[in-house]
């Protein structure tokens, strides 16, 4: 089984490039952070359960983007990622945004995402089923 999930697919279109002629850096994050969000789910972890069964859910702490080369329109993209780090209170995913055609890496996501008990509005320790399911997906950095 591969330890890399695929997230998302998108198109780059006009209106994501800037006067420079290339997708401005702005239209990065909703993509990487639409990706996150489906990183739960594949999982196996959905919002949903972690609120219904351990009263969590998770926040973005920390999200780091790199650019590594540009995008132009009608590229089409997709968007992967890994667990590869599993704190105490929180984790780590690294996501690759790559063209679908040729697989070249355009962009790379760190994004750290820490527990969080909705009543008290404070983090939380990660439940230990929850560390269970994303240990089975950690991979060497």
């Amino acid at each position: 089984m591969s330890t890399r999930l695929e997230l998302l697919r998108g198109v780059i279109h006009p209106w994501h490039h800037d006067h420079f002629g290339h997708m401005n850096v702005r239209h990065y994050a909703p993509f990487f952070d639409d990706a996150c969000y489906h990183m739960w789910t594949a999982l196996g972890l959905p919002y949903s359960r972690m609120l219904a069964d351990d009263r969590v859910h998770t926040v973005t702490a920390q999200a780091t983007t790199r650019f590594v080369q540009e995008l132009q329109a009608g590229d089409l993209i997709m968007i992967d990622g890994a667990v590869s780090r599993i704190g105490t209170k929180s984790c780590t995913f690294h996501m690759r945004m790559l063209h679908a055609d040729t697989g070249t890496v355009h962009a790379t996501y760190d994004v750290i995402e820490v527990f969080f008990d909705p009543e008290t509005r404070q983090s939380a320790a990660m439940p230990q089923t929850i560390r269970q399911k994303l240990q089975h997906w950690l991979v060497a950095q």
